[in-house]
């Protein structure tokens, strides 16, 4: 279990607090906005109004208690820089900032951030790639270069197995699991042989990925 602070509420802040406390983690909110908090506050126990861009919140907060914090202002970049950087003046131990664009994202990291995160381009990008290609399901990128996908079996792999089709050694990627349905098979045997409506959760670089696909 962590300790988390999420200031702002906005659509991405909610969200975040909502899993991060369905988690099974202690979450404490924070938003300038009293209709905001006191429409949420019977969701959460720790609910605060109060101005971060103020030096006096940010430090009777004690914000040094906390394992995590986020920044997740939404419209107000420089309320968002003004918090990052007084999260970490008064010992964050970690601060998320969420940005839009990438100067952003660089003004964060000079000011305090330990990591930024695009939850609108990364959304963006996951639903370009799934629906531009036929056959991706699902898709979390990893670096620049490689990713895990969620792809539709191959015609041509279907009633062979993993270690007769020698996935690794010809296509270059890694088969992490097998979904049937609503049933995962994770770490898939060698001799494992595929089956029509099967999707494979692959580990590879996209164009590796995209090889196997139709139409590509």
């Amino acid at each position: 279990m962590k300790s988390v602070l999420i200031i702002g509420m906005s659509k991405f802040g909610v969200i975040l607090a909502e899993k991060m406390q369905a988690f099974g983690n202690e979450v404490m909110i924070v938003d300038r906005e009293e209709e905001v908090i006191n429409e949420l506050s019977p969701m959460f126990t720790n609910a605060m109004i109060a101005n971060c861009t103020n030096p006096a919140v940010i430090e009777k907060l004690s914000v040094g208690s906390f394992d995590i914090c986020f920044v997740t202002v939404s419209g107000d970049f420089q309320s968002s820089l003004e918090i990052t950087s007084l999260l970490k003046e008064y010992g964050a131990k970690v601060v998320v900032s969420v940005a839009d664009r990438d100067i952003q994202k660089k003004f964060l990291l000079k000011n305090g951030a330990d990591e930024v995160v695009y939850p609108i381009r990364d959304i963006a990008e996951k639903v370009a790639i799934r629906y531009n290609t036929k056959n991706i399901f699902d898709y979390i990128e990893l670096t620049g270069e490689y990713a895990i996908f969620e792809i539709a079996v191959p015609h041509k792999w279907v009633g062979k197995s993993i270690v007769g089709i020698n996935v690794r050694k010809t296509h270059n990627i890694n088969i992490l699991a097998i979904k049937k349905s609503s049933l995962l098979i994770p770490m898939p045997e060698a001799s494992y042989v595929f089956e029509k409506q099967d999707h494979a959760i692959v580990m590879g670089r996209h164009d590796d990925v995209y090889m196997l696909l139709p139409n590509n």
